[in-house]
């Protein structure tokens, strides 16, 4: 979940809240001076009543007054719209606690033709207070609201500063943030593209120099190759042959590298099924001797990749199957949507990152041609398309599993 989502949702949740306990609060208010009301209307009844029976309006106003309670005009309307909250009668008289639709509390009092209204005046002031609680909690939520969109503001330009780097991350290193502001933000941002700028100066500095390297390598390379194919062939031309073979092999399998590194090649994904891989491995291969290499698939599972640059991974661990093994030949498993390459040997000495890294080979195989970068490559290639890559020795055998 985004920052931008996590802060509406709070401020959902906070808004909810506030709200809910208002309500609660409301009711709880209204509960509570109903019942003080009552209990205070029911005291003041009783002390009233004697002035009533007496038909003594002086002392009736005099008792009222200093009660803090005013006798109310138009009896029969509001007795029409209020709610009664208590009655009590007896042969003579009766008592009445209404609430009126304004939401004011009234006290009815009969006795024999005689009757009265009254409300306590200090009513109102509780009710003006608990209106001013309900206003600002009604404050609190704008308040919480406002403060709500400047958090969002401040924290838009986020969206735009993880897009900018998730450009940047997938190769495009032009990628640019345009914040123009003196707060963290934007100094975050002046950071960054001053950043991106010095590393896309170092990347395109070094991209060149490998292609330009790679170009001028492949040229003599060639010529090279011509040249020997020319001469008598002996036990130095096969020496020769072989060095420039590998070299060639170095120059390319650096590019591929590279290119991955830098995020620089697109990869051509399409379906198609595990033979097809395979096959394709060992065509890159030039295998002489078949026999050198037993396959053996149990499932032909589809597989949606870069058929190239995944049979290039596939054929350096046939490669290193069929140098650094004791004995052929290399198997190839494919079942369970895994692909198994097995040759027998010697366990490996370290972690499979260990191997992984560039121009890192084991003390067994300092004798061996190769740079240590088969497995370099193979780790990239795989890492890209997401799929697993481990290694297992049991039995003599070392078996690296690809797994889609």
């Amino acid at each position: 979940m985004s920052i931008i989502h996590k802060v509406i949702l709070l401020f959902l949740v906070s808004c909810t809240l506030m709200l809910y306990v208002s309500n609660e609060t409301n009711k709880l208010t209204q509960t509570t001076i109903e019942k003080l009301l009552k209990e205070k209307y029911i005291q003041v009844s009783d002390e009233l009543f004697t002035y009533l029976s007496n038909n003594d309006a002086a002392a009736i106003e005099k008792k009222l007054a200093e009660l803090n309670f005013q006798i109310v005009e138009d009896t029969k309307h509001y007795l029409a719209v209020s709610t009664t909250l208590y009655d009590y009668k007896t042969d003579l008289s009766s008592i009445k606690i209404l609430k009126h639709e304004d939401n004011k509390y009234l006290l009815y009092m009969n006795y024999l033709d005689d009757d009265i209204l009254v409300m306590d005046v200090s009513q109102n002031k509780i009710f003006q207070d608990k209106e001013f609680l309900n206003y600002m909690i009604l404050a609190d939520i704008m308040i919480l609201t406002i403060l709500s969109l400047i958090i969002l503001k401040m924290i838009y330009p986020l969206k735009e500063i993880s897009n900018s780097i998730k450009k940047f991350g997938e190769g495009n290193y032009a990628s640019r943030i345009n914040k123009q502001s003196n707060d963290e933000i934007g100094k975050l941002s002046k950071t960054f593209n001053s950043m991106a700028l010095n590393i896309e100066e170092l990347i395109t500095s070094r991209q060149r120099l490998l292609r330009d390297v790679g170009h001028e390598l492949k040229t003599p390379i060639s010529k090279a190759k011509l040249a020997v194919e020319m001469l008598e062939e002996n036990k130095y031309t096969k020496v020769l042959k072989k060095a420039l073979s590998q070299i060639d092999e170095m120059t390319n399998e650096l590019l591929y590298i590279e290119k991955l590194n830098a995020n620089q090649h697109k990869f051509n994904f399409e379906k198609f099924n595990c033979e097809t891989l395979i096959s394709e491995s060992l065509s890159k291969l030039f295998i002489e001797d078949e026999t050198s290499v037993d396959v053996v698939i149990e499932s032909n599972f589809d597989i949606y990749a870069d058929l190239n640059y995944l049979s290039i991974a596939l054929k350096n661990l046939i490669d290193n199957g069929l140098k650094y093994g004791v004995e052929k030949p290399v198997f190839i498993l494919v079942k369970e949507r895994k692909i198994f390459v097995k040759s027998r040997g010697e366990g490996l000495e370290k972690p499979l990152e260990f191997y992984c890294e560039d121009f890192t080979q084991g003390e067994s195989s300092r004798s061996k041609s190769g740079y240590g970068l088969g497995l370099s490559l193979v780790k990239r290639v795989l890492q890209k398309h997401n799929f697993g890559f481990s290694c297992q020795y049991a039995e003599g055998l070392n078996t690296f599993i690809i797994e889609f």
